[in-house]
């Protein structure tokens, strides 16, 4: 309990000190938002002053406001659930573009990761077991060779071959075909969407799936020489009791904190994945974010990736007291 305890208060102390740079960091940035908003509309000549400190008051950038008293003004809307309004998007308010947008995020990361993740893990396993054989000998060398594949250039190959040579997936689009299916739960919509994913999904599980497996591989194979594993095999269990129960629940503590990671960016997007496929999410609205200098959409962004990621790793701590007992009685 007391391990608990310490954690919620660390993490406490994380979440302030996130809000508070996610604050400061985009008003240090150069540059006037509601000059570029004014310009943008093209009614810069129509615009007085005190309309100029109106905006600026609705985006939570009242300049007569020292620092210390926006940032009080910002510590209250987070409180209340209050993002504020899209510079980019205006009136747009920034949580409901979020919601708009975390969604396909979260269901194209959390399919790769996961698959990604339990492939790693189990080719890592059995490779590390059957160490020296022929499924080791050609496994591991082909994942690090994908390993050093850079994604976009992974993504890039898969859409050129699959999409654009054998047309059997949409080159463009966003997540489902627009113009024939409306959302909902038919068959069609859900079909197009799977479509509209396949390809994203799949190249985000190959350029990850490499890095599963060989960390899992490396930590097994050091787990296999601990006492406890001779003697498991010395009482005569059976290796698959052996491989998973005794030396694969310790060998996977250094991918249970990755995992933690991965799922807590999850709702960050995936930016180039994103890019590359015209898929849209809560990345490609970051990018586009910084680029119009929205400062409440960036902070609303990365205040939800940063919850997110802590939130994560709050259950990755949770997760190792329960896999390695002596967490708990440090």
């Amino acid at each position: 309990m007391r391990h608990i305890l310490r954690r919620i208060l660390f993490y406490a102390c994380a979440v302030w000190v996130a809000i508070t740079l996610d604050f400061f960091i985009p008003r240090l940035a150069p540059g006037d938002p509601v000059a570029a908003l004014v310009g943008k509309m093209s009614i810069k000549g129509y615009v007085t002053p005190a309309m100029q400190q109106t905006l600026a008051a609705e985006f939570g950038l009242n300049t007569r406001d020292s620092l210390v008293v926006q940032y009080f003004k910002y510590l209250n809307n987070i409180l209340h659930g209050n993002m504020g309004n899209s510079i980019q998007y205006f009136p747009t308010p920034v949580s409901q573009i979020i919601e708009q947008d975390i969604g396909w995020s979260i269901m194209l990361g959390a399919v790769a990761v996961l698959i990604s993740f339990a492939l790693g893990c189990l080719f890592g396993i059995i490779t590390a077991w059957k160490r020296g054989s022929v499924l080791d000998t050609v496994l591991s060398p082909a994942m690090n060779f994908l390993s050093a594949i850079p994604y976009f250039w992974l993504a890039l190959l898969s859409l050129f071959i699959f999409a654009y040579l054998l047309n059997w997936f949409p080159l463009t689009g966003g997540a489902y075909d627009e113009l024939n299916f409306s959302p909902g739960w038919s068959l069609d919509y859900i079909g197009s969407v799977i479509q509209y994913a396949f390809l994203p999904a799949l190249t985000l599980v190959i350029s990850s799936l490499a890095g599963w497996m060989l960390t899992m591989r490396n930590s097994m194979i050091t787990t296999l020489s601990e006492d406890y594993v001779l003697m498991a095999r010395a009482k005569g269990l059976s290796e698959g009791r052996v491989m998973f129960r005794y030396a694969a629940r310790n060998a996977i503590l250094p991918n249970i904190t990755g995992f933690a990671i991965a799922i807590g960016t999850i709702v960050g997007g995936q930016l180039l994945t994103e890019m590359v496929f015209s898929y849209p999410g809560i990345g490609y609205a970051l990018f586009q974010a910084v680029g119009e200098q929205d400062y409440a959409m960036v902070q609303g962004v990365f205040l939800i990736i940063t919850l997110a990621v802590l939130g994560a790793n709050f259950l990755a701590d949770l997760l190792y007291a329960f896999l390695d007992p002596r967490v708990r009685v440090e």
